[in-house]
């Protein structure tokens, strides 16, 4: 099986899961419906990032076991909504507004990053260092990043940050490692390195190497 068939599910499985906890809590709070328009549209939105410019690494072919372990694995996302509409908190209007505002910035550096790495790479091999990645070396990771923080930030609760500090110490660094051992094979890379920033952006950096 490959990798991304769990990950769709689960991502495409959020809207639902989201509306189905309020039903089931009778949470119909304005908190709520801005958690569910936010992580629930962020999975539809995947989803079709996928069939417009894939990410080749979740082509990646899986055992079942390991398929399965991805998408409950995937389920500690779903913490901070749980949180957030059984106990019917109520965040407030600046935290909901920083939400909003780190989601929208997020979708940003994540998609846009996304896209412009797949097809620059349909074209040419090598580096990348402009654009998205002339002050960041892992700007879709900063994005995914803004995006769960956001998620977390709604839930009132520091148990909405597990999902996202789980991946981003056992998913997020470990492939931002492995990614700069794959990139240093390239010449220029560490002038590139010393430019943009591993996971923060370098405001500093030079308009080209």
């Amino acid at each position: 099986m490959r990798l991304k068939y769990p990950i769709n599910l689960h991502k495409g499985m959020t809207f639902v899961v989201v509306l189905f906890m309020m039903y089931y809590f009778e949470n119909f709070s304005i908190a709520a419906w801005i958690y569910l328009s936010l992580h629930g549209s962020y999975g539809i939105l995947w989803i079709l990032k996928g069939e417009i410019f894939p990410d080749k690494q979740w082509d990646e072919l899986v055992s079942i076991p390991y398929a399965l372990l991805a998408f409950f694995s995937l389920g500690l996302y779903w913490i901070a909504p749980y949180v957030l509409i059984s106990r019917h908190l109520t965040p407030d209007n600046y935290v909901i507004a920083a939400a909003v505002v780190l989601n929208l910035f997020g979708v940003m550096l994540h998609f846009g990053s996304d896209a412009q790495k797949y097809f620059t790479l349909k074209y040419k091999t090598g580096l990348i260092t402009e654009g998205f990645f002339r002050r960041c070396r892992n700007t879709n990771y900063l994005g995914e990043l803004m995006i769960y923080v956001g998620f977390a930030l709604l839930s009132g609760s520091w148990m909405g940050f597990i999902g996202i500090a789980a991946f981003f110490f056992a998913v997020f660094i470990p492939n931002m490692i492995r990614k700069d051992r794959s990139l240093s094979r390239y010449p220029g890379f560490e002038a590139y390195k010393r430019n943009a920033g591993w996971l923060l952006p370098n405001l500093f950096a030079p308009k080209s190497l």
